[in-house]
Order: structure tokens, then sequence, then C-alpha cells
């Protein structure tokens, strides 16, 4: 598989066979703040595997309220049901910090996971990941507070990005933490006071990491350590 598919954990653990039979099918595309990947109750055309950047799974109430249920960097693949054997999902995803990635074919991964027994184990192996990953922001947000959550929020997103910059507004920060736009002003700023990050109009730079990850609940790392040890160790810094 060529050096951009590498630059997606998931896709780097393939094995040379599975990794030449997408590799025709794969297509760079840049990811834009806000751009819809799919839609909930519609069905799932494309997956996406992120290079740059952060997906949202977001979930919509009758009354147009909506919060973020899960998050897809470079670990992983945006149309997880597609993997399990759905063509649907209630959630929709959406673009949450901007980069680039590579597309594929919903019917095509269907396909391929009925004659590669590896990419079946590797598919699922992620499916796992993430479905703990889910769980642990479930209790997370039950025990934790704004500001713990928002470090490990923060940190998840560093770590996909590979930059100490990138976009993330007040808007997609409230969907992650479930609070209020006046809740992330104010844990913001207090972030901003400790010197852990600069925060202005939505753009976020990491000062200081290590700030960041004493003060993060235990979620960062369970959840990272679920990742290796399912996925194996991360990508190299580019």
């Amino acid at each position: 598989m060529d050096r951009q598919s590498h630059l997606n954990r998931l896709l780097q653990l393939l094995d040379t066979d599975d990794s030449d039979r997408l590799r025709a099918h794969l297509a760079p595309v840049k990811l834009d703040y806000r751009q819809p990947l799919y839609e909930a109750n519609e069905d799932i055309p494309f997956v996406y595997f992120p290079i740059e950047g952060v997906a949202s799974l977001i979930n919509t109430m009758e009354n147009g309220s909506a919060a973020e249920v899960g998050t897809v960097g470079n670990e992983g693949m945006v149309g997880l049901p597609v993997i399990l054997g759905d063509r649907r999902a209630t959630t929709s995803a959406y673009i949450q910090v901007p980069g680039s990635g590579l597309r594929l074919r919903a019917d095509i991964l269907r396909n391929e996971l009925k004659v590669g027994a590896g990419m079946r184990t590797v598919m699922l192996h992620y499916a796992h990941a993430f479905f703990n990953q889910v769980a642990q922001s479930a209790a997370c947000a039950h025990f934790h507070s704004i500001e713990q959550r928002c470090c490990r929020w923060l940190l998840m997103t560093h770590d996909r990005v590979q930059s100490d910059q990138f976009l993330l507004t007040q808007e997609f920060l409230g969907m992650m933490l479930g609070v209020r736009r006046t809740s992330v002003t104010e844990v913001a700023a207090k972030l901003k006071h400790r010197k852990f990050i600069e925060y202005n109009r939505g753009h976020v730079t990491i000062l200081d990491r290590a700030g960041l990850e004493r003060h993060a609940c235990e979620c960062y790392l369970i959840s990272k350590r679920e990742f290796d040890r399912l996925l194996g160790h991360p990508l190299e810094p580019r």
C-alpha cells in the first residue's frame, strides 16, 4: 500500500494481500470542517480512513439538540456499521477537525471483508476498541469534572492531528463535553490561565501537554491503552 495509506493506523495493520486489494479503490479526499460523511438512518455510501483531522459521530434529538457520542481519527475508520454487517447508523458523521483522508466505497469493503479473514480480524479489533472508548466516555461523563474531560478530549485530538495547532470550535467542544458554550468558555479560560493551551476563535495551540496529562482524568490513558492493546503501537509522529 502507498505511503499515504500507512498514515492511517488501521490500514497500517493490514497484511500485504489485503493492502494490495484495497489500494486501487482508496481515493484521497480533503476533509473540510463540518463536512458530512454520512447521515443518520440513511445508507452509508462510503467509509473514510482519516489521515489528519477528526470526525465526530453526532446523535440528534427530536428537539434538535445534538451530542457527540464518539470520535474517529487516524487510528480508525468512519463507517463502523459497515464492518458489523449493517448499512445504516442512528448517528450522523461530520468532520470536527479538518484534514485529509482516504475514501472507500462501502460495497467494496463489504466484499473484501467476505474474502479477507485477516482484514475482518483487524476491523473487528477496531470495532471493539471503539466500543470500549464509547463506554469509557459514558462513565467519564458521570464521574469526572468538565475540566478533566476537556483535558482528555484535547489530548485525544492532539494525538490524532499530530500537530500542536488545530481547529476546535466551542460548538464542537461543547458537544464533546455535553455542556453549554458558557461552560466551554470558562474551562478554556482556566486552561489558558494555567498556560496549558492557547485558545482563540476556535483555534487551539497545545503549550504544555504534560500539564494536560496531569489534569486529565484516567479515562484518557485507559482508552489509549485499549487501542494500543488491540491495534498495536500508534503511528510515529511525522
